[in-house]
């Protein structure tokens, strides 16, 4: 069975559930779908993502979850003005809102950390 057509899941480790709460229904607005003892499960245009209670998680430096918007500086404007910092890495050239922009005029990348420092990114292609 080839998994090409299978519905994914996309799942995030958090050692503070009710932080992780406020940051992604709250500041990134997505809907909350369910909670149970194990994890609070948000739709993400139709992926199931579930934050996962992980009492020693620790976060990985590359990104875990992404998405694809219209307008990066719009994105990263709205986000911002709802107190989300933008990351900006030494060496790779970002502009002053953290957008990197790929050489050639391909896709334009900012990054976020969630309460978790799980890192998060917005690309615009």
């Amino acid at each position: 069975m080839a998994l090409t057509h299978c519905k994914p899941i996309t799942f995030i480790g958090t050692r503070d559930r009710a932080a992780a709460r406020r940051f992604y229904g709250g500041t990134l607005g997505l809907a909350e779908v369910s909670e149970d003892q194990f994890a609070v499960v948000y739709d993400l245009a139709g992926t199931m993502l579930r934050l996962s209670d992980i009492a020693d998680h620790a976060a990985s430096p590359q990104t875990v979850l992404g998405w694809i918007v219209d307008d990066i500086e719009a994105a990263i404007d709205d986000l911002t003005a709802r107190g989300v910092t933008f990351e900006v890495y030494e060496g790779f050239g970002q502009d002053d809102k953290g957008i990197w922009r790929s050489p050639g005029g391909g896709p334009a990348i900012a990054w976020l950390l969630d309460p978790d420092g799980n890192n998060l990114s917005l690309t615009q292609l």
